[in-house]
């Protein structure tokens, strides 16, 4: 029996994208706005690195860039501050 098939990340965003009509770039401002706030304030103290709560979701942050996003049942690490 053929193992099963595994779909990647880019490939289900290509699909939601593509076939479900969802606009990823009208998303992804969305979020960066409603972030942007936050991490100018982390940034203006030094941070490169940072966690941003809110709504009870955590967004993390390196370099500028969200890079994931935990539930509220996700515990985020804990991030040596870098500066």
């Amino acid at each position: 029996m053929a193992r099963p098939l595994r779909v990647c990340d880019h490939a289900l965003l290509r699909f939601l994208e593509r076939v479900g009509g969802l606009d990823v770039e009208a998303v992804r401002r969305h979020l960066a706005e409603s972030l942007n706030r936050a991490a100018g304030a982390a940034e203006q103290l030094g941070a490169k690195e940072m966690t941003i709560a809110a709504d009870g979701t955590h967004y993390v942050v390196v370099k500028g860039v969200v890079v994931t996003v935990l539930t509220p049942a996700m515990k985020p690490k804990r991030m040596k501050p870098k500066r």
